[in-house]
């Protein structure tokens, strides 16, 4: 697909090198300082937790719990979903008690909760599904694990931006992404021989661990003077530059007063109506764009509700015993790489028309798995999706940001992200009914079909946003200014 570029300047036009762009993240790290340092490597070990528990737990719903496919995956969206409603309330506790007790209080409630899942296994009986005292001391452990990552999260970006000034904070940030990355994938390499010899629980066990290591690294290297000093640091920084910033920072105050001010007595149905003409899903081209991404971002949603399984039990000996190198290390390691050399290669090409041509990449190969169950076909699969996300994943924030109005790009950033927490409830009611009619642990599997239906269903964001070019494409920035 040709993409039509635009006039640039001459910076601009400087040669941007993907192996750069794949590099610098590694050179950034070893110059972080050392506040960074109490929040990165408990983000690199959070992500080998997360995602390696994220991946087993259908399996452990199914295993020890006693739930079919459909209740695990309900319980598995149950934590993705619930972690995203936990944000948006415990998103500013960090601001109020401060970076470091905010973690440290994160910590300690996943540890608590993934300390009761685990435990519980060997205090109650075994197998007896839904409503049983296991099922029940799991649904608790979730709590604990929702409640605290809603609170990490938000907690290890405020970090970023409270430590980094002007000159680091684009580092700060691509070094989250980076470490999370590089955390994915390490489940596949360890997770393998220790469910072998320990089964699960061992597992599980083992991330508790993780867990307590990552509390007591934040406890060492993020201490209160670590702290104190790199927020001095910041302050002083911000002081020296603050004559630069203050015109433009004043005339955003000015305008948000005057919004406040003509507001002020008038009765309530005019605020509301005032809200609702302002609020980014009353942009049509906005909502149908964020809408529209849903079915391809299902894939993402397969890859801990449908993979796990489907490996598992569709791809024999082979499958089973390394399910999760297949399920976690490839994809991290390919975005990882791809992501920033991909970005560099294709900066100047429309927006619009990258998301047609990434969501397409992404969607097709699932046809791939509608051949036949074959590890080779899934690597094949996983690889060219990871292209496609690649493609398409980062200018789906950079058209949020771009198509918001002045002043609004926050709001639209934020709203941006609400169909992807519809898309992990979504996908959690339906999927584990496609495993248990299409790849069912005992019987006959037809599990060709379920991934003609999954790849149906994913293409059809190509073909809308190609229906929809013309409107929601038109009068849009070409690239990122």
């Amino acid at each position: 697909m040709s993409d039509e570029t635009t006039k640039t300047t001459p910076a601009e036009e400087a040669p941007v090198s993907p192996w750069k762009e794949v590099v610098q993240p590694f050179i950034d790290l070893v110059h972080a300082p050392r506040a960074l340092w109490g929040v990165n490597l408990p983000y690199f070990i959070e992500g080998i937790v997360y995602f390696g528990w994220l991946t087993l737990l259908a399996i452990f719903f199914n295993n020890f719990v006693g739930l079919n496919d459909v209740h695990a995956d309900w319980m598995v969206s149950v934590l993705t979903a619930g972690i995203t409603l936990s944000m948006l309330f415990f998103g500013g506790v960090a601001d109020k008690i401060g970076v470091r007790k905010a973690l440290i209080v994160a910590f300690i409630l996943m540890i608590v909760g993934r300390f009761i899942m685990v435990g519980s296994v060997g205090l109650f009986p075994l197998n007896q599904g839904v409503g049983s005292p296991l099922f029940f001391a799991c649904l608790l452990g979730l709590f604990g694990v929702i409640l605290g990552y809603g609170l990490y999260q938000p907690a290890s970006y405020t970090a970023v931006r409270e430590f980094c000034d002007e000159r680091t904070s684009a580092m700060g940030y691509a070094m989250l992404y980076a470490v999370m990355n590089a955390g994915a994938a390490m489940p596949g390499f360890i997770s393998p021989p220790i469910r072998h010899h320990f089964g699960i629980p061992g597992v599980f066990w083992t991330y508790v661990g993780l867990t307590v290591l990552s509390l007591v690294v934040v406890m060492v290297i993020l201490t209160n003077k670590v702290q104190k000093k790199a927020l001095e640091t910041v302050a002083e920084y911000r002081r020296i530059h603050e004559k630069e910033n203050a015109e433009r920072d004043q005339q955003q105050l000015d305008k948000a007063a005057r919004e406040k001010a003509d507001l002020v007595g008038k009765p309530m149905g005019h605020r509301l109506l005032y809200w609702i003409k302002n609020h980014p899903l009353a942009d049509g081209k906005f909502a149908f764009f964020i809408f529209c991404l849903m079915p391809v971002q299902t894939l993402f949603a397969y890859n801990y509700l449908v993979l796990p399984q489907y490996v598992d039990r569709a791809m024999g000996p082979i499958g089973h015993r390394y399910m999760e190198f297949f399920v976690n290390a490839i994809n991290p390691i390919l975005i990882f790489v791809l992501t920033p050399a991909i970005a560099a290669l294709t900066r100047k090409r429309k927006v619009y028309n990258m998301m047609i041509a990434g969501t397409f990449v992404m969607a097709a190969p699932a046809f791939l798995l509608g051949i036949k169950p074959s590890l080779i076909l899934l690597v094949l699969y996983i690889t060219i999706m990871s292209v496609g996300e690649a493609m398409w994943q980062p200018r789906f924030l950079q058209y949020a940001a771009e198509i918001a109005p002045k002043g609004r790009t926050g709001a639209y950033m934020g709203v941006a992200q609400f169909p992807w927490f519809l898309t992990k409830v979504v996908a959690g009611l339906y999927a584990g009914w496609f495993l248990m009619r299409y790849c069912p642990e005992h019987g006959p599997q037809h599990t060709t079909t379920m991934w003609l239906w999954f790849a149906l269903i994913a293409m059809s964001s190509t073909i809308m946003l190609i229906v929809a070019k013309k409107w929601a494409g038109k009068d849009f920035k070409t690239k990122a200014a």
